[in-house]
């Protein structure tokens, strides 16, 4: 065997620890790190993964969409790492157990009057130490306002990407490639 010169430099270029210097996040990975090495779980290595990941890379998640993703799951327990936020369309909230990274205060409270229980990581892993019974969920990544930016250059031929522009009134980009009498219309 010799040695793989191509790639001697080589980095992997997934994290292997949270950039954050939050004390309780670090004591999460410390935890989900043993017990990814000591059980034959994937759970625990996906939940340690997403441990890792920056705040836009975990999505919050609303409480109108649990009751949806969850509507069919019974006798399981939902699990986020992310936030847990509330949604004041969401009339009724079902009883559902959910253990996330987070949980906005009125989240959290309309749960545990709805009969459910939000359940931290910490004591997910004491009641599920290898994620059985659990539904692993996440938000939407491309739901930030800042992916509508992204793409083409706003205005040119086919791109729906939306400009950063400071009103939206008939003063403000309103010409070539706004309507068809100018040039054309996207």
């Amino acid at each position: 065997m010799g040695i793989d010169i191509a790639n001697k430099h080589v980095k992997s270029k997934n994290r292997s620890a949270p950039v954050s210097e939050n004390v309780y996040l670090l004591l999460l990975v410390k935890l989900y790190r043993y017990l990814a090495r000591r059980t034959d779980s994937n759970f625990n290595k996906v939940v340690l993964k997403r441990l890792y990941m920056s705040r836009v890379n975990r999505p919050p998640v609303s409480l109108s969409r649990l009751s949806l993703l969850t509507k069919n799951v019974t006798a399981k327990t939902a699990v986020v790492v992310g936030t847990i936020t509330d949604d004041d369309r969401l009339d009724v909230v079902p009883k559902m157990s959910i253990a996330a990274l987070r949980f906005t205060k009125s989240a959290r409270a309309r749960i545990v009057n709805a009969g459910g229980e939000a359940l931290t990581l910490d004591q997910l892993a004491l009641r599920a130490p290898t994620g059985s019974h659990c539904v692993l969920l996440r938000g939407e990544r491309n739901a930030r306002e800042a992916v509508k930016h992204f793409g083409a250059a706003p205005g040119t031929p086919g791109s729906k990407t939306k400009p950063y522009v400071r009103s939206k009134g008939r003063k403000f980009e309103r010409a070539r490639g706004r309507r068809a009498s100018r040039g054309y219309k996207n």
